[in-house]
Parts: C-alpha cells; structure tokens; sequence
C-alpha cells in the first residue's frame, strides 16, 4: 500500500480542519446576529473571533461573518437557532444546540444520531441543566486569585481550568470557568478583559446538576456518542451530563 494512508490521514485531517473553520466562521456570524457587530461591546463575538484568529481563519473571512451576521453587508443570516435535548448511552442527559439554515434536514439527522446511540434517545431533560453564563479566561500570572476574579467580575461561580481540559489555555497561566447570570455574561468578560485576563469563552450554556457514575467503557461509548454530534456541521454546541 506504500504511503496511501498517510495520504488518508492527511485527508481527514485537512477535513476536520475545514470543519473546525465552518464551524468557527458560522459562530461569528451567529454571535453578530445576537449581539451585534461591535467586538468590544459583544463577548460572544470577541471570544470567537479570538479563537478563530488562532485557528488562521482570514482577516476578510472574519468581516465577512461579522457583516452578514450584524445585516450590515446586505445578506442577512438565514440561520436558525435550535435546541434538541436527548440522552447519550446510558441515559447520559444532552442538550444539543444546532445552527441550520434548513430546520427539517438538520432535525432529521440529528434524530437519526440519537437513535444510533446504543441506549440513548430524545427526550425532555432540560430540568436536569442549569441554563447560566459562562466565561473562560486564563492570565499570565500562576498566582491569580481565582476567588477575587470571580467576585470583582460579578460571578456566581468558578472552577478552576488547566491546559489538559482545554488546549486553549496556555501552560502555567492561571485559569477558570466563571459562571454568572445569564444577563450577566458580557459584564463579566469585560471586567476579566479590563483585569489583564484573556477571554477565550463567553456564551450562554448548560451546566448538568448531576453526573451519573460511569465506568471506562460506558464512558468510552458515550464519548463516541458525542463525538459523532460534534462532527455534524450544524452542531456548535454539545452540553452533556458527563465529566
């Protein structure tokens, strides 16, 4: 066979890249359509267009997102925000938030992957999350006070984040997730911004009120199950009951 499977590896790789970006792309333009155009008055907006920097996504691409989602380049975004709630293999509660320009194709693969989830399903579950404002920033000094960020930033809640649990942040900087009011999202990151931190997430999402105990190949199996959701091209966001 000689070298064809690096040639296949490359092709997936590349293929997921390209997915990485329509996803990112498609996150800017939603965030525009949200909260407007203006980065520094939209977190949303700028923690994706951050991360959409770091990923090489063009200067033009980048405008381009931000003027069809604001309306300001005259081609609206026909995009449609959905929400699917369902159970992963062993009755693993997610929430699924799906970006579609077409409502009944997206919601017919989406039912489709449920259904091939070994013991998974649709179902209500949203009474098992927490609906909340979530923020992830990270800052250069290791010795940051965790605690005092999240009070002066007018969160409820905050745990602390490393690199292992997002490549995002960088090596020995001081990191956390701040949960915070729904209403209270862009305060927050704009205080963490203004206080030397660096915004790498700031959106609405869903945080599970318990965790059902799992062994390693339950949760290798629903870690597939979620992945298969994550690799749809509608799907910006999948929120589980899992640690």
């Amino acid at each position: 066979m000689g070298r064809q499977w690096l040639h296949a590896k490359r092709a997936i790789v590349n293929l997921k890249k390209g997915q990485v970006v329509q996803k990112l792309v498609k996150e800017i333009t939603v965030a525009a359509k949200l909260g407007g155009g203006d980065i520094e008055a939209n977190a949303r907006l700028y923690a994706a267009v951050e991360k959409a920097k770091k990923a090489s996504v063009t200067r033009d691409v980048i405008q381009r997102a931000i003027a069809k989602g604001s309306g300001t380049g005259g081609d609206g975004a026909a995009l449609e925000h959905v929400v699917y709630e369902g159970y992963a293999p062993h009755k693993v509660a997610v929430i699924v938030e799906v970006m579609t320009d077409n409502h009944n194709r997206s919601a017919g693969e989406i039912r489709l992957l449920f259904k091939k989830g070994v013991m998974g399903g649709a179902g209500s579950n949203k009474f098992l999350f927490e609906h909340v404002g979530i923020v992830e920033a990270h800052h250069p000094d290791p010795k940051s006070d965790l605690e005092a960020a999240a009070i002066e930033a007018g969160a409820n809640e905050f745990e602390p984040l490393g690199h292992a649990q997002n490549d995002d942040i960088p090596e020995g900087h001081a990191a956390a997730r701040f949960l915070t009011d729904r209403t209270a999202v862009h305060g927050a990151a704009t205080w963490l911004k203004q206080n030397g931190w660096s915004v790498i997430t700031a959106e609405l999402g869903y945080i599970a009120k318990m965790y059902p105990e799992l062994d390693e190949t339950q949760r290798a199996e629903v870690g597939e199950f979620l992945q298969a959701l994550e690799d749809h091209d509608d799907v910006q966001r999948v929120w589980a009951a899992v640690k």
